[in-house]
């Protein structure tokens, strides 16, 4: 008798792998998520633009026995920081605590920087990302 040799794959083999590899492709995918990701970067940013804004505005405070920086009021709405002709511009307040006026990071500028800051009655700051993004708030006061 001769015996046969096995040469190749047999179909349920063959399916086999490539079942095993789609699943661990998807499980890659879903876990590296790219656009998830940067999204979540860029919200980090802008919860650290938020709170050295922030700090930075208290600190002005500290330096000037209470007093707010120019542009700021007691009872303030929110209004957007930038330079812009309705915009609160901080740069010049705040240039020793800050390097440089921070800006959302999708593509504002000095003059728009998609930030706000807002003072309530009891001289509570508060800085808001306008632009946050995977449906998360980004607001920090003091």
């Amino acid at each position: 008798m001769k015996k046969l040799e096995k040469k190749g794959f047999t179909l349920i083999e063959l399916l086999v792998v490539i079942a095993i590899m789609a699943i661990l492709a998807t499980v890659v995918f879903v876990a590296l998520d790219p656009v998830t990701r940067f999204a979540d970067a860029r919200n980090s940013r802008r919860w650290s633009d938020v709170n050295n804004t922030l700090t930075a505005i208290h600190e002005y405070i500290v330096d000037n026995d209470g007093a707010l920086p120019a542009g700021l009021t007691t009872g303030q709405a929110a209004t957007e920081i930038g330079s812009c002709g309705t915009c609160d511009n901080l740069a010049t307040p705040l240039a020793k605590y800050l390097k440089s006026m921070p800006v959302d990071p999708t593509g504002s500028t000095a003059v728009n920087t998609s930030y706000t800051v807002a003072v309530d009655a009891n001289n509570i700051v508060t800085i808001v990302a306008s632009n946050a993004e995977n449906s998360e708030t980004i607001e920090v006061s003091r």
